[in-house]
């Protein structure tokens, strides 16, 4: 099978759900190489809008458009060369599509990340951008049946914990109970919506991904029809390596967000799943909390089965 018909997943969810524990646990699979967070994706697919075909040095600024992209370990000359016509930057097949392959965006697509998977010695690829929970119906139109989106779903309570944490820990105040419940749920539904248009879907649980991970990412190897690697349950053995491609992060305001905070907010990938992650929100949240997020988001809750108060 060729690289262009190998399915790639596509790692989706709402923030601080546990995306990039799972793209270190697929990344640590011995075939397949998921980057940092990619982002550029819709500017690079929006570019095929017009007529005609946009140029290498469009593609490059598409890239660029994410404040992220030094960490794909390319400088604007690799990429120049990667979206270069008849280009041997890349194998050969991630640059022959056609457009029953895909849309016109695709063979960039393709280029690019089989370039990154080609530095890590992987014949395969995929990604992890949480946002692209919102760009699932434009992603899978452009690649078809080769995208497989991987939606990761967090109790939306632990998730309020947790980005309640981070919010402090950046000298911010917390988003109140209904506003997370809000935005976790018009996520997710919009996910589901969206879903209605693409050829390959998968729901997974990181509650199931914590309890019992060879479970769950043999699920997920059946969905992207590869074979189970059990090195991938060793994946915190390399966490840290593979966080170190993190660069130092321009942000609004002329300020840095250095790669030593980011590595920092993913620490715990370095060790092996943690049960105590799990329900956080029953010790961690007050009661008032607690109710108002149920009455924004608990149907929601109910339907993926996550017990309501003290359920």
């Amino acid at each position: 099978m060729s690289d262009k018909h190998q399915p790639a997943p596509f790692v989706v969810g709402v923030g601080r759900s546990g995306t990039t524990l799972l793209r270190l646990m697929l990344d640590a699979h011995s075939e397949l190489a998921i980057p940092p967070e990619t982002h550029f994706l819709p500017a690079l697919i929006e570019l095929f809008g017009d007529a005609r075909e946009p140029t290498a040095d469009e593609l490059v600024a598409a890239v660029q458009t994410h404040a992220g992209w030094r960490d794909f370990g390319m400088d604007e000359a690799k990429l120049r060369a990667i979206f270069e016509p008849n280009s041997n930057s890349v194998p050969a097949a991630a640059t022959q599509a056609t457009p029953a392959e895909g849309g016109a965006a695709a063979q960039p697509i393709r280029a690019f990340y089989a370039a990154y998977a080609a530095r890590h010695s992987k014949p395969r690829w995929g990604d992890k951008t949480p946002v692209y929970i919102e760009s699932i119906a434009k992603i899978g139109g452009t690649l078809g049946d080769q995208a497989r989106f991987v939606h990761l779903i967090r109790d939306g309570r632990d998730v309020a914990v947790s980005r309640g944490a981070r919010a402090i820990k950046r000298g911010r105040e917390a988003t109140p109970a209904r506003t997370e419940a809000e935005t976790w749920k018009q996520r997710i539904q919009g996910a589901r919506e969206q879903a209605r248009e693409v050829e390959h879907y998968l729901e997974l649980r990181y509650e199931d991904l914590i309890s019992d991970a060879e479970a769950a990412l043999q699920k997920v190897c059946k969905f992207i029809e590869l074979e189970f690697d059990p090195a991938m349950l060793s994946y915190h053995e390399g966490a840290q390596e593979r966080l170190s491609e993190f660069s130092d992060l321009p942000s609004k305001g002329g300020k840095v967000r250095p790669s030593s905070e980011r590595i920092a907010a993913h620490a715990l990938t370095s060790e092996p799943p943690q049960a105590d992650r799990v329900e956080r929100w029953r010790t961690e949240l007050d009661t008032s909390a607690i109710a108002d997020y149920e009455d924004v988001a608990g149907d929601l809750l109910a339907d993926l089965d996550y017990p309501l108060g003290g359920g």
